[in-house]
């Protein structure tokens, strides 16, 4: 029998890690990535530095294509940036290896479907191979795959300002202006920021780094003001676990951020959803609420750092199974809706709860948690080895669970937060898909509602 021909769409860490799996098993990897290199997302942001260590960052299978040709492997406990992580393993693992033999960039996949079946055909429709449409710049092209894993990321499609999921009215108008995700405001991006006022929209890492680069911005040149607009009403819920927290970096992060909110060098507006984005003597007009019962304000920059969504519009014919609210595969959703839970991390998972109705088709990376934030690298490497022995047809490969996740030191549910060790996020994988908190466990057959278990 010919080997199985597995398409993965994009070439970022995660993508790369699938197509390292594929070889191991003895299948084929095509790699399609939009963009002109491997990790072409993460030289967007290869100025910001990762609150996870390299012992989190580097996939094992990976590892193993790359001990041949002399890789040094970084110190697992040292912080690498987007650019150090680039240069140090994703160059060297897309160009080094025999990877660099199953990498198409510059292919942007347009469409998928199955050979003969439209989404609505069902007799026979296991049998037949996907159909990958792209393009190349020579036209359409045609690829034919056994199974397709779309790891194509969510860093192409931030969320708009708006605090309906829509674009705010004259946010389109005023693109000159705006900025999503997280600028290298201190970097590239220095003099576009330095010396002005500039709002950041959002409570995630990335806002919370942009205002602390801002606020380090403001020491250097006299006049730089960051504002954070906060669409909740409360500033503490994004300060994080701090010292609780097992990923030192994160927990800092949460704490550098707070102490300078309690020291005034960010200037803070809560209950701030935006609606409308206008000119007013040069500068933008930030507007939350509608006519006279409405509060502005005036900056010169807004960065729109609210998270990002799926790009779903080539999966149209496929039959997939997505949560209507987070976008996120069914099985998956309820362990990382923010609207039940707010966690750093979710108990590792696999093939199971990535599946769709269309087999042999996968989510995964940070594209399978649809609209929900914050995401380990970590994780998509386990969502990746558990598919790809799934396609192998080693079921036993993909139930198993071979990680354990760093806890948040921080999660809520209900409204209710808990700190400290016994009410987190990661730890030690539970057998129940349901359970999103492994410490709460205990707690659950003790009689308590725990904190984030699903």
């Amino acid at each position: 029998m010919s080997k199985k021909t597995v398409a993965i769409i994009g070439a970022g860490p995660v993508g790369l890690a699938a197509a390292a799996h594929v070889l191991e098993r003895d299948m084929s990897p095509v790699v399609l990535e939009a963009g002109p290199e491997a990790g072409h997302a993460v030289r967007q942001w290869r100025h910001v530095q990762l609150f996870s260590p390299w012992e989190y960052n580097v996939d094992k299978a990976s590892a193993r294509l790359l001990a041949p040709t002399g890789w040094n492997s970084p110190d697992q406990q040292s912080y690498p940036t987007g650019g150090e992580l680039i240069e140090r393993y994703l160059a060297p693992l897309a160009t080094r290896t025999k990877l660099r033999e199953t990498i198409w960039t510059s292919s942007r996949v347009t469409a998928i479907s199955r050979v003969g079946f439209d989404k609505a055909k069902t007799r026979g429709r296991e049998q037949a191979p996907f159909e990958l449409r792209y393009q190349n710049g020579k036209g359409p092209e045609v690829l034919r795959a056994d199974a397709v894993i779309d790891v194509s990321g969510t860093w192409f499609s931030p969320n708009p300002a708006g605090s309906n999921g829509l674009p705010a009215i004259g946010e389109h108008e005023h693109a000159g202006r705006i900025a999503y995700g997280m600028p290298d405001v201190r970097g590239a991006a220095r003099d576009k920021y330095a010396g002005k006022t500039v709002a950041v929209l959002g409570a995630g890492h990335s806002a919370l780094g942009t205002l602390i680069e801002l606020a380090r911005l403001a020491e250097e040149v006299p006049g730089t003001q960051p504002v954070w607009l906060l669409r909740g009403n409360d500033p503490a819920k994004a300060f994080g676990g701090g010292s609780n927290d097992k990923l030192a970096a994160r927990g800092e992060l949460g704490s550098t951020f707070a102490a300078l909110v309690a020291d005034g060098k960010i200037k803070v507006e809560t209950d701030f959803g935006v609606t409308h984005l206008s000119e007013v003597e040069g500068r933008l007009r930030i507007s939350a609420g509608a006519c006279c019962g409405a509060r502005s304000v005036v900056a010169d920059e807004l960065v729109v750092s609210t998270g990002f969504r799926p790009d779903l519009s080539f999966l149209s014919e496929l039959r997939l199974r997505l949560d209507p609210a987070i976008e996120a595969p069914v099985a998956l959703a309820p362990l990382i809706d923010p609207n039940e839970h707010s966690c750093g991390t979710v108990r590792p998972h696999g093939a199971r709860e990535l599946a769709h109705d269309e087999p042999g088709f996968y989510l995964a990376g940070m594209k399978s948690y649809g609209r929900a934030p914050t995401f380990l690298m970590t994780t998509g490497y386990e969502q990746v080895r558990s598919i790809v022995a799934d396609i192998a047809g080693d079921k036993e490969a993909a139930a198993r669970i071979e990680l354990v996740l760093p806890e948040t030191g921080v999660c809520t549910r209900g409204g209710v937060e808990s700190a400290g060790a016994a009410g987190c996020c990661g730890g030690p994988a539970k057998a129940e898909p349901s359970a999103c908190c492994a410490a709460d466990e205990s707690a659950m057959k003790a009689g308590s509602a725990g904190c984030g278990c699903s």
